[in-house]
């Protein structure tokens, strides 16, 4: 008789248990594994400097190219302070996209800084990130607009 009493208690227990950790809901996940893009956008730029950066050869950096690497960096710190003022880690380094077809380093980084501005592109509705992201779409596009001149010269 003690072991029914006992086997019902257990049974029921569980039967609660079972019950209640249906209703629980997990608790969602931080907001920054669902937006990735300033890490991703901060991949591109970094890739898109090392490309102008890095000339093959005895060719010399151009004028229109320091001013890209400059706007590149200014980018780069602007996307630094807004990851981390949206919760992210600005020291994760995501996986670059594929490599693109494009002949040429100055091409690529085209694209690269491309990436990275529609990466960013998209409704930032943290406050305290909003500038700094509105800050390095300015600085990507001052990059691009200074790598595209490097074909005129």
């Amino acid at each position: 008789m003690l072991r029914a009493i006992q086997l019902r208690s257990i049974l029921g227990g569980l039967a609660i248990a079972a019950t209640l950790g249906g209703c629980i809901a997990a608790a969602p996940p931080p907001r920054h594994a669902h937006h990735p893009a300033y890490l991703h956008a901060l991949s591109n730029l970094r890739a898109a400097r090392w490309l102008i950066e890095h000339r093959p050869g005895d060719w010399t950096q151009t004028s229109d190219e320091v001013v890209a690497v400059r706007q590149i960096d200014a980018g780069i710190a602007d996307l630094k302070q807004a990851a981390y003022n949206d919760g992210k880690n600005p020291s994760d380094h995501p996986p670059l996209d594929e490599h693109p077809d494009h002949a040429g380093r100055i091409h690529e980084a085209i694209e690269y800084l491309r990436k990275a501005r529609a990466d960013i592109s998209s409704e930032e509705d943290n406050g305290a990130a909003q500038g700094w992201r509105n800050r390095a779409i300015g600085h990507i596009d001052a990059a691009i607009n200074a790598a595209r001149r490097v074909f005129h010269e």
